[in-house]
């Protein structure tokens, strides 16, 4: 791939980074005139540091968790830091509070 080859896929992705290799490569067809594999593409974009990434999951949240969210949010907003201590904040890890070795 020549270097304005690289400029022209470099700007385009910077424009929009949400397009697919596909799409790119049509793009770069249309607009320079360049017949591009979508394999190149990404190849040539991992090349200059661009990768894919998936968006991160975000939580479900149903309407009864809607509901009961706001009123909970009001009624702890005037927590100290002292109290907002004593909460045992979770990332959904499985740890067990108590010891089990197998035997009881």
């Amino acid at each position: 791939m020549t270097e304005r080859g690289q400029r022209m896929l470099k700007g385009t992705v910077r424009r929009s980074r949400q397009l697919s290799a596909e799409s790119i490569a049509k793009d770069l067809q249309t607009w320079c005139g360049l017949q591009m594999n979508p394999t190149t593409v990404r190849r040539e974009l991992h090349g200059m540091g661009f990768h894919g990434r998936a968006a991160a999951s975000k939580p479900y949240i149903t309407k009864c968790n809607a509901k009961h969210w706001m009123p909970w949010c009001k009624a702890h907003r005037h927590w100290t830091l002292e109290q907002w201590r004593c909460v045992i904040w979770s990332d959904q890890s499985h740890f067990s509070v108590w010891q089990f070795n197998g035997r009881l």
